[in-house]
């Protein structure tokens, strides 16, 4: 199989778009968090916490749609546990971060051992189906038809997501807040904002979508909740909102990205090409692909990027 009919296929987009989903979700979440002057290394954790949650009220008869409000529900938990520690606390944010994956790691997996013992193969519900009806869609195409009719309706919330938190950050006085907060705090205290309650509800909010992330795993891209599932994915989209520069369009690119890489060095694998140019690889390489582009896009990006003045920095009311 030649490199141009991978790219020219409706399949590999079909998966780019499914792969690239969860980080879309994650990284929106991550660069709220950060926006607002926090680093919340919880994600891994968090989409863990939603990935089951989520599975768990679908499999107790929950419609899926509520499954994805418990998943978030779940997320908010964890923000808000995450905003006491640093924002309240002023505790390091790497650790809290830290500390919350594992505690929200480890409760799903026990809870999990616990429910479902006495099974020998993970449980199933029905997931989100299909959007067959955009491929009727007269202008959608003959590509992006049949792309966007294979996707769920999560997939099309993860993308029109993107716009919606531009426009929050840049054009509602809400997003000025928590820009502020992230850029300077102490002035945005002179402007009469509460820097820890915005602080503490931009976690809340980051969380929630990095939950919905991991749930979209459980009702959607799998039918099923099973350990490791979420395999890094938290720590690739913290990499990806420093890509981003912070900027909720450049962040849903980021996640296209690093989707497309992936999905071209599965189908690099399976169909026995090779890049042109180049003999046949071990299949060692193709794996690394995706990382390898994704550090080198990377370097290029963030020697040029802006941070928030404020990220990492505790604060305290009063202080100057």
């Amino acid at each position: 199989m030649e490199l141009f009919d991978i790219l020219a296929a409706a399949p590999f987009w079909v998966a780019v778009l499914r792969v690239a989903t969860p980080l879309v979700f994650g990284t929106l979440g991550v660069l709220l968090c950060e926006r607002a002057g926090v680093l919340n290394l919880g994600i891994e954790g968090i989409m863990v916490a939603g990935a089951f949650s989520g599975w768990l009220a679908v499999y107790h008869g929950a419609p899926l749609w509520g499954g994805v409000a418990v998943a978030a529900g779940a997320g908010l938990v964890f923000g808000l546990l995450h905003g006491w520690l640093t924002v309240t606390l002023a505790l390091s944010q790497h650790v809290a971060g830290l500390g919350v994956t594992m505690l929200a790691t480890s409760l799903s997996y026990y809870a999990y051992r616990i429910g479902f013992a006495s099974v020998s193969s993970p449980p199933t519900i029905t997931p989100f189906a299909p959007m067959r009806w955009l491929e009727q869609v007269p202008v959608a195409g003959p590509l992006l038809g049949p792309v966007l009719g294979a996707q769920t309706a999560l997939t099309l919330l993860a993308l029109l997501l993107a716009p919606v938190i531009a426009w929050l950050l840049y054009r509602t006085p809400l997003g000025l807040a928590v820009r502020m907060v992230g850029e300077n705090p102490a002035a945005a205290e002179g402007q009469g904002i509460r820097v820890g309650a915005v602080r503490i509800g931009a976690i809340m909010a980051g969380s929630a979508l990095m939950a919905v992330g991991g749930a979209f795993l459980t009702l959607s891209a799998f039918n099923a909740f099973f350990f490791n599932m979420i395999n890094g994915r938290g720590w690739i989209c913290v990499a990806l909102v420093v890509f981003a520069s912070w900027r909720p369009g450049r962040a849903l690119l980021g996640a296209l990205l690093f989707a497309a890489f992936d999905a071209l060095q599965l189908r690099l694998q399976q169909g026995g090409a090779s890049l042109p140019g180049l003999p046949p690889l071990p299949y060692q390489l193709y794996l690394m692909l995706p990382y390898v582009l994704s550090i080198v896009a990377l370097i290029l990006v963030a020697r040029r990027a802006t941070y928030p003045q404020a990220l990492m920095k505790p604060y305290r009311r009063g202080e100057r």
